[in-house]
């Protein structure tokens, strides 16, 4: 799904005003908690980075570490 900016807008104005129920255009959405508005949000800016031309993608990097000789 394609987020506009304005959507961002009133998604942070209500994370502002601990408001759980937003509305955008002709649709209303209640969240059910703060932490799954900001889920939300951070999905919606990272969908709206993804779209902007030329700019490279975000690189995620996993270590993973092992204690002791490994052998059992």
């Amino acid at each position: 799904m394609a987020f506009t900016n304005e959507q961002i807008a009133v998604l942070e104005g209500a994370i502002a005003s601990g408001i759980l129920t937003v509305r955008y255009a002709d649709r209303t959405v209640t969240y059910q908690s703060l932490k799954e508005m900001r889920i939300t949000l951070r999905q919606m800016r990272g969908e709206m980075a993804a779209q902007v031309p030329g700019r490279p993608r975000a690189r995620r990097t996993i270590r993973l570490y092992q204690s002791g000789s490994g052998n059992v």
